[in-house]
């Protein structure tokens, strides 16, 4: 199975200006986040961001905040019900005359049929990003964690995250398979930039 950008979401936990100075290769992990963050703008693929209280570890890093949306803020580790409601599109609106069935004959609307795939990175990989990932997994989402744009303060946390990560389901890539994947085809109008970004 290969991504594809008209199916997917991204989101990039907690990159926050007070966490990733104690980040293992957090610098490294930016420059990814960054990358990342650049290509789903260029290829239209939706970009959510999460900030674990931000009053206690600040804001998004400087370098990722003119390629994303507002931040989501939050203090539970898991960013999956912030996420839902931005996920999965509205339902869809009953049909016929649905109001003159009693409640118990009426269907429950059907959500639109949107992106089923979501494409993760974060920190601290082994918290916020392993429960958000996990949920979104329960919650029937394909999820892909990109392993270069993510962190924790020691690499065995990481290390141990990704692990269980690739445990439950989750498909571990990294910043390189998301481009040329979502790209698909070196025809793509925006190939020769985005290559630019990644080398």
């Amino acid at each position: 199975m290969l991504l594809n950008a008209s199916d997917s979401h991204l989101v990039l936990v907690d990159y926050q200006q007070r966490l990733m100075p104690a980040i293992d290769q957090g610098e490294a992990v930016v420059t990814q986040a960054v990358r990342l963050a650049r290509i789903a703008q260029a290829l239209q693929v939706p970009c959510h961001v999460t900030e674990q209280n931000p009053a206690g570890l600040g804001a998004t890093v400087d370098p990722l905040r003119p390629w994303v949306p507002a931040p989501l803020t939050k203090t539970r580790f898991s960013a999956a019900p912030l996420l839902l409601p931005r996920l999965r599109p509205p339902a869809r609106a009953p049909r016929g005359n649905a109001r003159s069935l009693p409640r118990h004959l009426q269907k429950p609307a059907e959500p639109e049929p949107g992106p089923s795939t979501v494409v993760i990175a974060g920190c601290e990989a082994h918290v916020c990003l392993l429960q958000t990932a996990l949920e979104l997994l329960d919650e029937e989402f394909d999820v892909w964690v990109v392993t270069d744009a993510c962190g924790s303060r020691s690499a065995r946390d990481r290390d141990a995250a990704l692990d269980r990560l690739a445990g439950a389901g989750c498909e571990l890539v990294t910043t390189e398979m998301v481009a040329f994947e979502w790209l698909e085809d070196a025809e793509h109008p925006r190939f020769k930039e985005i290559l630019a970004w990644i080398k």
